[in-house]
């Protein structure tokens, strides 16, 4: 398929609508408001399973993995908003993470999103760590120093 596929614009252009949807409803201040962004975050949400119903074929199986826990339990959220389900093969590792996406859905709106809450999620968790083992263990929690390697005998 290339760039300029019907389909693929049109589902470009929903996922562009979800974002801005989703924001909306995460800065809504009102219940109207919040039931206004939900209302319409729920059609955008059918467009886009119709447009997966007639175009399956745009959709690749994809494979991540993920080693730690924060990270996967954040793609399966992300996943399962977007009304993806997430799986994985018996015999796989609990660390991947498989789901039948499509490219362009995978490469404007998952991953991107994906990185930027990850970040986020990553930051809090470190200083939450850090102000808890300075706070409960040592207040000197920085790095172990380096120094030299001690020199090796010859024969």
């Amino acid at each position: 398929m290339t760039a300029s596929d019907p389909s693929q614009n049109d589902e470009a252009r929903l996922l562009e609508k979800l974002r801005r949807i989703a924001a909306l409803f995460e800065g809504a201040t009102t219940d109207g408001e919040r039931a206004a962004a939900e209302l319409a975050l729920e059609r955008v949400r059918h467009r886009i399973d119709e447009l997966r119903r007639t175009t399956p074929d745009q959709e690749q199986e994809t494979s991540f993995s993920l080693s730690d826990p924060w990270s996967r339990q954040l793609l399966l959220a992300l996943l399962r908003r977007y009304g993806i389900r997430p799986y994985r093969y018996r015999g796989q590792r609990r660390t991947t993470v498989v789901a039948r996406v499509s490219k362009p859905f995978l490469d404007q709106t998952l991953w991107p999103e994906f990185q930027e809450l990850q970040s986020t999620l990553v930051g809090h968790l470190n200083a939450v760590a850090s102000r808890v083992i300075s706070q409960v263990v040592h207040p000197d929690a920085s790095e172990a120093s380096e120094v030299e390697a001690p020199k090796r005998l010859t024969s």
